[in-house]
């Protein structure tokens, strides 16, 4: 059976989370509101959308949703467009991988707005069967469905279905959802380093271990 190997985006393929992270915070420190010192873990799953959202229920931001939106985009769309490079490996893994005929997918909660142009500037989209974002199944990546629907579209199987990904919660309901789980370790979630080494299958300090 063919395997379908799903990997996360920021932090996991691209070096992107301090960007990622100040994409959000920017929003926080505008409005001027608390938040607790885990909100990046906390919000990593959920998406742009589903950010605002907690944005606006939980820490009483009063910006609306489009708002906040356009804000992400001034900041974010430049930086995945023009700065945001791989992390290191990342790409002579992937070509190996499909050259032992892989089935190699994305699967992030960043919008395709930012991730496609980040992707093709890095020469790497290509080499992807499938590239989504969570927009794409309109659930977050703290839900068992999009792992299992994800492998499905792939034509793949639960058994032979890697995940990879830099997020404590992303890898937990991947392995939960039956996938083999890679912890991939990133500077900005160090924090949890030992915590995913304890839940994922594997973990990875750098593509160039695989």
């Amino acid at each position: 059976m063919k395997k379908t190997y799903i990997f996360d985006f920021d932090g996991t393929l691209v070096d992107s989370m301090p960007f990622w992270e100040q994409k959000m915070l920017n929003i926080l420190n505008s409005a001027k509101v608390a938040y607790p010192d885990d909100i990046i873990t906390t919000i990593a799953t959920l998406g742009d959308a589903g950010s605002a959202k907690y944005f606006r229920e939980v820490l009483g931001v009063k910006y609306t949703e489009q708002e906040m939106f356009d804000m992400m985009d001034e900041y974010g769309i430049p930086c995945y467009r023009d700065k945001i490079l791989l992390k290191d490996g990342v790409k002579d893994a992937l070509i190996k991988f499909k050259t032992q005929g892989i089935s190699l997918n994305v699967l992030t909660a960043s919008p395709h707005k930012m991730l496609d142009p980040c992707l093709k500037r890095n020469g790497i989209y290509e080499l992807f069967d499938n590239v989504w974002s969570t927009d794409d199944f309109n659930l977050p990546k703290t839900d068992v469905n999009i792992y299992i629907n994800a492998v499905n579209l792939a034509g793949g199987t639960i058994e032979n279905s890697w995940f990879f990904d830099d997020n404590i919660s992303a890898v937990k309901t991947a392995k939960s959802a039956g996938l083999y789980t890679v912890g991939v370790y990133d500077y900005t979630g160090r924090a949890f380093t030992e915590q995913i080494k304890e839940i994922a299958d594997k973990f990875i300090y750098s593509f160039n271990e695989l």
